[in-house]
């Protein structure tokens, strides 16, 4: 029998606890309860001291679970009786700086209640664009160093009125210790200029917006994380001004609509899609387009593809910018093609004056560029194609076995990086950095490592990199060994394997797993080009059981963007010469005399390294269908765009058929079968299309069912970028799960190489435990 005897109570809670409304959220609920002691933050999260018996506190734990504020999320909670203290009532304790090292919370949309508050005319922050309190707002943007208050944001130049003070200070107030917090009279203003940089006098500029976008211009918008270009949806010809001036010429555009009626319109949406989009992430999700409507959307703003990206505001300058637009806007990052999205004024006004007819400023700086989240719906499951705003930096809790892991730093990839720390049992991993090709994205990389090791007082000298000699991350971790830090590589492929087990809590002493890791190019431990992978491993090694078969790259990097090269290269191993000679014609390419040239690289081996990637063999198939072969305007262009043609395929259409011969997936069956197809013209492209996606499905599962007869697993791990195709992951993981796998897919982190760096920090982590 529980006794009634009143003791002090210590509560330890972790998780995302700061700089979410969490402390103010336990002190009502504590007064509610009648409970006296008190709350504060400290290097682990938040302690609670409560003075009450066993059946309260265990109503109070209970409560706290159920009744968590919107941006906060328990990972671990502890309960302990000790050494009795009397309190006289509740109260918020205040955190001595230096003692918080749990980072910031991610920026998160506008709440309901702000929402509600700009609109009303009564409210005194009535249209103001920058409303915000606890539950909603700028965090990661505007932070500059920990702990997470408002001298430390990019807040500290505006001080607050009287009336934003005393909210700020009560606890019992919705903006009790909001950072952000201000109004029109205390806080951030917005303003309007023209591209010569003069200032537009306008009574509302949300309006002279809206006029503008009617009118087929362009505007500049600085946003939360950086700044968009926007224009009508529906105007093809704004659209192509704007690829023009962005030098973008193919690559999607994301939409924003004003809300969920707007979006059904354009839009298929579920309920799942509708908890998503309207929630505190708000990303961009994926979506089928509605098959008609009043006011459709450009055909130019997803060439080739048959899904759009939708998102809604998240910001009060969005609301109040869509208050009167009942049609999609383009929404898209304020840069010029390759460079990254400008987050100052200055910035904005040289990389955007070419483009934007008019700019909405304002004087709130923006510390740290994050862009806009992705995320597609595969599967019925949400797949993150870019984690970002609304996601970043919350962590990740390390699978079993990692308890006792060393704080490390993993520096992750070349293309879509992003940083991961290690520390205390939990992984932190960075928002979305981008391409490190371009020398902007190299520089804000290593401020942001700056950034996080500050945010989080990190200290550790062990660094985890790629394998891969030439990528710039390796080389910065290159760089650092050389400063006497330790310095670990780990393979591309087994990293993807890792983050996978990772984010589905594979304990460290799990049973070998088959990975699967299909993309475009990874560094193999035999020094060639890797991505048709079968991986059989754990944490702390792998062997590579089997593979696609490696074909030449002609021409290095060039056939990356030049998708025929592929094709040359496939065709020339699967077929005689002679025998291809009857298909020329098909192919306009083949009676170029540079092939002559690529016959003489690949017998001599220059610069036609060989490569063993499904995502090299997708552009092949993508150029032979008429996808781009000549060349793409942005990565996995070619790829993107089959996938689309096999989406209007018949799904009766029969698969092609590939070989296996010693463990290599040989396509050469297949290519031989596509030309005849090709040559007849009896079968649309469409359904070539498909054809390939089910037989190159059918070929891994018929691959996995005879490694299956040589190692023993019951799991399977699904990774690589190759994984975000909906056709072959909904046929791949339909058939594995059939025939009775456990079958792992990314949940939390994407499955290309944006979840590298959380697979290299696991890595490194067991190999230091195991050591």
């Amino acid at each position: 029998m529980m006794s009634s005897s009143v003791n002090t109570f210590l509560i330890k809670v972790s998780g995302l606890v700061q700089g979410v409304g969490f402390r103010p959220f336990i002190w009502r609920l504590a007064r509610a309860m009648r409970l006296n002691g008190i709350v504060f933050n400290d290097s682990e999260g938040v302690t609670i001291y409560l003075n009450a018996d066993e059946a309260t506190v265990e109503r109070f734990a209970q409560r706290l679970g159920d009744e968590l504020p919107p941006l906060a999320r328990i990972d671990r909670t502890s309960t302990q009786t000790v050494a009795f203290v009397s309190y006289d009532t509740f109260e918020i304790a205040s955190s001595q700086q230096g003692e918080v090292s749990t980072g910031c919370a991610p920026d998160a949309a506008t709440c309901s209640e702000c929402r509600n508050e700009l609109f009303d005319s009564s409210d005194r922050r009535y249209r103001y664009p920058f409303i915000n309190c606890t539950n909603c707002g700028p965090r990661l943007s505007i932070i500059r160093q920990i702990p997470y208050d408002r001298e430390f944001t990019t807040m500290v130049a505006f001080q607050q009125c009287s009336e934003c003070t005393a909210e700020y200070n009560d606890p019992a107030d919705r903006r009790f210790h909001a950072q952000p917090n201000a109004c029109k009279t205390c806080g951030p203003q917005v303003w309007l200029e023209d591209k010569l940089g003069n200032r537009i006098a306008a009574k509302d500029a949300f309006i002279c917006l809206n006029e503008a976008i009617r009118a087929g211009r362009i505007v500049a918008i600085k946003g939360l994380g950086g700044f968009h270009l926007a224009c009508d949806a529906t105007n093809p010809a704004s659209v192509t001004a704007l690829r023009i001036g962005k030098h973008r010429p193919d690559k999607a555009f994301a939409l924003m609509v004003r809300d969920i009626g707007v979006l059904s319109r354009y839009a298929q949406v579920n309920t799942r899609v509708s908890e998503l989009i309207t929630g505190n992430s708000a990303p961009v999700v994926l979506l089928d387009p509605q098959p008609a409507c009043d006011r459709p959307i450009a055909d130019n703003i997803a060439p080739g593809q048959y899904q759009l990206g939708f998102m809604l505001p998240y910001t009060p300058v969005h609301h109040l910018l869509l208050e009167h637009i009942d049609v999609p806007l383009v929404m898209t990052s304020g840069n010029r093609s390759g460079s990254p999205q400008a987050i100052s004024n200055d910035d904005a006004r040289e990389q955007l004056a070419d483009i934007a007819d008019l700019f909405l400023f304002h004087d709130r700086p923006i510390q740290n560029r994050v862009d806009d989240s992705v995320v597609r719906d595969i599967a019925g499951r949400m797949h993150y194609l870019r984690r970002a705003r609304g996601y970043a930096p919350a962590s990740l809790p390390l699978p079993p076995g990692f308890a006792k892991a060393p704080d490390l730093v993993a520096l992750g990839g070349e293309l879509k990086n992003t940083l991961c720390l290690l520390q205390s049992g939990r992984a932190i991993i960075t928002q979305h950095l981008g391409d490190l090709e371009d020398a902007r994205t190299y520089d804000q990389y290593q401020a942001t490592l700056d950034l996080y090791r500050n945010l989080y007082q990190f200290e550790s000298d062990l660094f985890v990199c790629d394998l891969h000699p030439e990528y710039l991350s390796g080389k910065f971790g290159e760089q650092l060994a050389g400063q006497g830090k330790t310095l670990l590589k780990v393979q591309h492929h087994h990293a993807h394997l890792a983050s996978c087990l990772g984010e589905n809590a594979y304990p460290i002493d799990g049973k070998p797993v088959l990975g699967i890791c299909l993309d475009g190019t990874g560094f193999g431990l035999d020094e060639t080009l890797w991505g048709g992978e079968f991986l059989f491993g754990n944490y702390q090694q792998i062997r590579r059981l089997a593979h696609l078969q490696p074909f030449p790259l002609v021409g290095g990097v060039k056939a990356i963007t030049e998708p025929w090269r592929c094709l040359y290269a496939q065709l020339k191993q699967a077929l005689p010469l002679e025998d291809l000679q009857p298909y020329q014609a098909l192919f306009p390419q083949l009676a170029s005399p540079v092939c002559l040239t690529f016959d003489r690289m690949i017998e001599k081996g220059l610069s036609t390294p060989m490569t063993s990637s499904a995502g090299r063999l997708f552009d092949a198939v993508a150029a032979a269908l008429g996808c781009h072969a000549d060349a793409i305007s942005y990565e996995g262009q070619a790829a993107i765009e089959l996938e689309s043609l096999a989406h209007q395929g018949d799904p009766r259409t029969p698969p092609y058929v590939f070989s296996i011969t010693d463990n290599l997936i040989d396509p050469a069956p297949f290519w031989q079968a596509l030309l005849e197809d090709l040559r007849l013209g009896q079968r649309t492209k469409a359904d070539m299309a498909l054809a390939f996606h089910k037989g190159f499905s059918d070929v891994l599962v018929d691959m996995v069912n005879q490694l299956r007869t040589q190692e023993d697993f019951t799991t399977i791990v699904l990774s690589g970028g190759v994984m975000q195709n909906a056709i072959l992951f909904n046929a791949l993981l339909a058939s594995l799960e059939a025939q009775g796998f456990d079958v792992l897919t990314h949940q939390q982190l994407p499955a290309n190489d944006a979840g590298l760096s959380f697979g290299q920090a696991l890595i490194g982590a067991a190999r230091v435990l195991s050591a």
